[in-house]
């Protein structure tokens, strides 16, 4: 059998690491015996100039390409908001209808998205716009704390290195778990990081509206988390019904007083352990309480424990 060809779609404004990282992989997986051709190609066959301001020379255009195994869309910082490139949704289709299966890289996804390759699909994208991609596109499933999704033939992977994750789960599609755990090795990355990408975004900061009312609710539960917080106390604060305060909170933050609670104490509590704190302290100074409650409300939300988030991100020595 020839190698798959891993084709790669660069173009101008694309992200360095989310071309380069995919690239890096199957180059690393090809040097350890498995049957790879990556390829490098752009819409036209031109050099393409990178977000970093880096040109990158390719190997062939897009509809030179004419049996792809596996097409790879990177990002860029500006897809989500500006209009595809030129050429880069043409290249797409051209290329997604000859493959066997189609990835894209952090905001690639909003390109595979208006050419409806994601319809009706499970996707992600950086956690950063996944609540855009779920607006602009409703067709499309977004799950937001995924750090890659396959549904069907078409996968779609979190922001900038989870291109690294999602090529080493192609790696492991094709050739089983230990040729994907060699190369993992020979790169010093995980072969699977635990948890999801929330716990890499950052502390959403107080919501915005325009209801004074909920305005003070949302002061006071910031200014001091770990105070008393229950609905029936944050009512009386804003002066309004249990029911009604509830209602404001749907309506205008789409969650709960209980659930917007429990958000700012957890990341009360990540601040706390990315700054040194032991998990007890975390636990007791963000108002969770006890180191259980720590335990499952970062599991619920983050996918790992706060021991573990405290080893991966604590700024602080030990």
């Amino acid at each position: 059998m020839p190698p798959r060809t891993i084709a790669v779609l660069a173009y101008d404004g694309a992200r360095l690491m989310d071309v380069t990282a995919p690239l890096e992989v199957f180059s690393t997986a090809s040097g350890l015996g498995a049957d790879y051709r990556p390829t490098l190609c752009s819409p036209d066959g031109r050099p393409v100039t990178t977000a970093a301001g880096t040109r990158l020379l390719v190997d062939t255009a897009a509809t030179d390409i004419d049996t792809p195994h596996t097409l790879i869309v990177p990002g860029s910082p500006t897809l989500p908001r500006t209009p595809t490139p030129e050429g880069l949704t043409t290249a797409i289709t051209t290329l997604a209808d000859r493959a066997t299966r189609v990835a894209s890289v952090c905001t690639g996804a909003f390109a595979l998205a208006r050419t409806g390759l994601l319809d009706n699909r499970r996707a992600t994208t950086h956690w950063r716009h996944t609540a855009l991609l779920a607006r602009v596109h409703p067709r499309v499933h977004v799950e937001p704390d995924a750090l890659h999704i396959r549904d069907g033939h078409i996968l779609t992977s979190a922001g900038v290195s989870a291109g690294i994750d999602l090529s080493l789960a192609l790696v492991e599609d094709d050739h089983g778990p230990q040729p994907a755990r060699d190369t993992a090795r020979d790169l010093v990355v995980f072969l699977q990081r635990p948890g999801g990408q929330s716990q890499f975004s950052a502390p959403s900061r107080t919501p915005p509206t325009r209801d004074n009312r909920l305005r003070a609710v949302l002061d006071a539960i910031a200014a001091d988390p770990a105070a008393h917080h229950s609905t029936p106390a944050l009512a009386a604060l804003a002066n309004v019904s249990t029911r009604h305060l509830t209602r404001l909170f749907h309506e205008q933050l789409d969650t709960t007083p209980a659930a917007h609670v429990e958000t700012v104490r957890l990341e009360a509590a990540k601040t706390l352990l990315e700054t040194g704190e032991n998990v007890t302290t975390a636990a007791h100074r963000s108002g969770l309480g006890s180191d259980e409650s720590l335990r499952r409300a970062f599991l619920r939300h983050l996918g790992i424990t706060p021991s573990a988030y405290r080893a991966r991100f604590r700024t602080t020595t030990p």
